[in-house]
């Protein structure tokens, strides 16, 4: 019998319905993991974004990978739904080695590039609502599971690193609030999770070519290149599968405790553990970023990827 890392560990991957949540749930069904999928958008329904993807289409490509998919629709900021979700991964499986908190879906709300007084506050306070609390909600009802066998692993997803976010204006008060907020998320559970053999790290990843950032590109992952006329930097973009690699990566490692609390990015992982992006190449997002697109430098990707 072939057996790949994650054979026989439990998953939850809160947000999994598209772009990065879809691609991590894939990724640990690929090493071999049973991953429960959650998000709003079912077949039975959308949420607010009113978009395509669902959380059924992730639990079937999960297990086209090779691993286990399971969909539940959840609104992670229920408590009641979140409570009910642990306790029936609990009854099914009676333990939880990984939880991802990638719960987002409130760019539709940001309101970019204007100061404090002029953001509507019912739009500002949604976005943190989504994006802190439903993690906060999510890991107090996982982490009881979580904790019962050392090794268990928890992610917060972010945009940007703690390095990078505390340098770098983030172009809204409550985007910029959100983002440092899950950072911190991570460092928080990671001195909660160390007694009990438990490592938490919050990791970016860099321009994710997700599926809403394709259309906004005009372009599609085949010839997603083309979307340099619009924004030559948008050469350095990465799938969502790359950071899906790094949490695998990191479910994988024995030694995951050297990441406890850390802030990292795909692309500072994938020069650890050597996974690439689907096209084999190792894109060091948060670096171009800040060398090339923030020191006003012309687009070149060399080096980078």
């Amino acid at each position: 019998m072939t057996t790949t890392p994650l054979t026989g560990k439990v998953a939850l991957v809160a947000g999994a319905t598209r772009g990065a949540g879809r691609q991590i749930a894939i990724q640990l069904g690929a090493a071999g993991a049973t991953v429960y999928a959650t998000g709003r958008s079912s077949r039975a329904g959308r949420s607010e974004l009113d978009r395509p993807e669902t959380i059924e289409e992730t639990a079937e490509l999960v297990t086209a990978a090779g691993g286990i998919g399971i969909a539940v629709r959840v609104d992670h900021l229920v408590p009641e739904q979140v409570r009910d979700l642990v306790a029936r991964i609990d009854a099914e499986q009676g333990h939880l080695d990984v939880l991802v908190n990638d719960i987002w879906g409130a760019d539709p709300l940001i309101t970019w590039e204007k100061p404090v007084w002029e953001q509507p506050l019912d739009r500002g306070f949604r976005t943190l609502r989504l994006a802190v609390d439903t993690h906060i909600i999510t890991s107090h009802y996982a982490l009881p599971l979580l904790i019962r066998r050392a090794g268990g692993l928890v992610v917060e997803i972010g945009d940007g690193t703690k390095a990078y976010n505390d340098d770098n204006y983030r172009l809204s008060v409550f985007y910029d609030l959100a983002k440092v907020s899950v950072n911190r998320l991570a460092f928080t559970q990671a001195h909660e999770l160390e007694p009990h053999g438990c490592t938490a790290v919050a990791l970016t990843p860099g321009w994710i070519r997700s599926e809403a950032m394709l259309e906004h590109f005009g372009v599609t992952e085949e010839n997603w290149r083309d979307g340099a006329a619009k924004d030559p930097h948008f050469l350095i973009s990465e799938t969502p599968a790359f950071v899906g690699r790094a949490v695998a990566a990191l479910a994988a490692d024995g030694q995951k405790a050297r990441w406890n609390g850390k802030s990292v990015s795909s692309g500072e992982l994938a020069q650890v553990y050597g996974f690439t992006d689907l096209d084999g190449s190792q894109p060091e997002g948060f670096r171009y970023i800040t060398e090339v697109v923030n020191s006003g430098k012309p687009a070149d990707v060399t080096g980078y990827r």
